[in-house]
C-alpha cells in the first residue's frame, strides 16, 4: 500500500452522491494498492482459472452519515486485473472502472526484509510498485495512519445516473509491517490522468505491507444524492 497525500479540491469531482471525502488528522490521501485474489467466488461459486489473480487499484477515501452512525469507505479510481473477462464482468455488472493488463507479483529476499511487487503493462509501457516489508508485524493502533488505510469497511461507487452504490466489506483487522524503500516506477498520466499524476509524481508519505485474510463483500444497495432544500 503506496500512499499519497492529494488535493481535496481534485478529488471532489469524484465523490459518489451521499457520502463526503474522509481526512486524517486533516490530510487527506490517494493510495495505490496491489494485493492478491486467492480461492475468488462469486455468490459462492468459484469460477474456473479465475480464482487467484492479482490486482492494483488506486483508491481513495470517503464516509457516509446515516442513522447517527458514520461508515467509513474507499472509492475505486481504476483497478487493474490480469484477466479479461474480471475486468469485462466488472465493468457492466458492478460499473466499476477495471482495465486488463498483463500482470505478475514478484517477491524477493532483501537484506533488512522481503520486497514484493507488483509488474504490469500498459500501452507499452512498463510499471511496478511495491515495498520492503520490514521488522515485526502487528495490528495497528486505532488512531494510526495504518489503521486508517486498512480499515475502511464499506465501498462507494458513483452510478451513471447520479446515484451512488453501497457494499459492506467483512475482514478481522489486519497485521501491518512498515514498507521501506517504496518503489513506483512508470508514467502516471496516461494511465491515471493529470488529477492523479500531480500527486503520484511524489515521493509515497507512507508505505504498507498488510497480511490479508478472507473477506465477504455484501452488496447494501443504491441510493439517490439528498435533495438540496
Amino acid at each position: 500500500m503506496l500512499n499519497f497525500e492529494a488535493d481535496p479540491d481534485a478529488l471532489q469531482p469524484l465523490v459518489p452522491a451521499g457520502t463526503e471525502l474522509d481526512a486524517w488528522q486533516g490530510r487527506v490521501y490517494i493510495s495505490l494498492v496491489g494485493f492478491q485474489f486467492r480461492d475468488t467466488r462469486v455468490r459462492g461459486i468459484p469460477i474456473p482459472f479465475h480464482r487467484d489473480f492479482e490486482e492494483v487499484n488506486l483508491r481513495f477515501y470517503v464516509r457516509r452519515a446515516l442513522n447517527g452512525t458514520e461508515r467509513r469507505g474507499v472509492v475505486f479510481v481504476k483497478e487493474l486485473v490480469p484477466r479479461r473477462a474480471i475486468a469485462w464482468t466488472a465493468r457492466w455488472c458492478y460499473n466499476e472502472n477495471y482495465v486488463r493488463v498483463p500482470m505478475a507479483r514478484e517477491s524477493m529476499p532483501v537484506p533488512d526484509g522481503s520486497m514484493i511487487a507488483y509488474c504490469w503493462r500498459h500501452r507499452g509501457e512498463r510499471y511496478a510498485m511495491g515495498a520492503t516489508r520490514c521488522g515485526a508485524g502487528r495490528i495497528p493502533p486505532p488512531d494510526s495512519l495504518a489503521a486508517y488505510i486498512t480499515e475502511h469497511y464499506w465501498g462507494y461507487v458513483r452510478r451513471r445516473d447520479g446515484s451512488a452504490s453501497e457494499y459492506q466489506v467483512e475482514h478481522p483487522r489486519w497485521t501491518v509491517w512498515e514498507g521501506q524503500s517504496p518503489i513506483l516506477q512508470g508514467e502516471m498520466e496516461p494511465l491515471y490522468g493529470r488529477r492523479f499524476a500531480a500527486a503520484l509524481a511524489h515521493s509515497p508519505a507512507s508505505a504498507f505491507v498488510a497480511g490479508g485474510s478472507a473477506i465477504l463483500v455484501r452488496s447494501a444497495g443504491t441510493f439517490a444524492p439528498t435533495p438540496v432544500v
